[in-house]
């Protein structure tokens, strides 16, 4: 009886080059183009960078939905408190909420904040590029890095811009004589803003650790990674002040 051989998975995975002689899709970056094409598959085994990506992205996710939930209590705060009225010795109704006209600065903020997210968006894409991320595994460079980094830094500009025209916001309310206690309506203004302020700030320290990132880290997954959670903080700051944008313009 002739002898049969048996092919162990270890052996093969190590002769199998990948399709079209690129490294086997386990092994690979997790390029692809950004767009999660083939994670799905049912051929996929899910480990090694992709794995780790989604690790990432799910703690960054995971972080957001608890920020959605502080913001979300301190919209309904806004609400109930705008709500709130008091009667007075003769029996009338009173309510110390006085509308307030949010400055026009707001607009161009806004414009500011959604043009950063574009940018972003633009400067992760371009590290899931495949074609370039087969010429660094050849040793040709870093052309995703060069292409994504000018993306990146102006996203970090336009942040800055951003926080820039909220402080000039503020003073815009100062002079009018609208300060922190001023009235409950002004002191949500500064509350909201001030908060949103805030986590952009550090999604602003998250872009130069991201920009640092690209250029000092070695393995093109963790470049992939620091930049993409990045973007994924980055687009969730962009939509709650789309929210709250909204409530400060037209509920007030």
């Amino acid at each position: 009886m002739p002898a049969t051989f048996t092919r162990h998975t270890v052996e093969t995975e190590r002769k199998d080059p990948g399709f079209g002689g690129k490294p086997p899709l386990d092994r690979r970056p997790t390029g692809g183009g950004g767009g999660d094409e083939n994670w799905d598959s049912s051929n996929s085994r899910r480990h090694g960078p992709r794995e780790l990506l989604i690790r990432y992205r799910m703690a960054v996710l995971s972080g957001l939905a608890g920020d959605l939930v502080f913001f979300a209590v301190l919209v309904s705060a806004f609400f109930v408190r705008q709500s709130a009225i008091h009667i007075d010795a003769t029996d009338n109704v009173i309510s110390d909420w006085h509308p307030l006209a949010a400055p026009p600065i707001l607009w161009i903020n806004t414009a500011i904040l959604l043009l950063s997210t574009l940018t972003m968006e633009t400067a992760r894409r371009q590290l899931f590029h495949e074609i370039d991320i087969m010429e660094e595994w050849l040793g040709l460079g870093r052309p995703a890095v060069r292409r994504a980094a000018p993306w990146l830094i102006a996203t970090i500009v336009l942040g800055g811009l951003f926080l820039t025209g909220q402080w000039i916001a503020w003073q815009q309310l100062a002079q009018q004589g609208f300060f922190f206690s001023s009235n409950p309506n002004s002191h949500f203004f500064y509350l909201v803003t001030g908060t949103h302020g805030v986590h952009l700030l550090i999604g602003i320290a998250a872009l130069v650790f991201a920009l640092i990132a690209m250029f000092r880290f070695k393995r093109v997954e963790l470049r992939q990674i620091a930049v993409d959670c990045t973007a994924w903080y980055w687009h969730a700051m962009g939509l709650f002040w789309i929210f709250l944008f909204i409530l400060l313009v037209y509920f007030q």
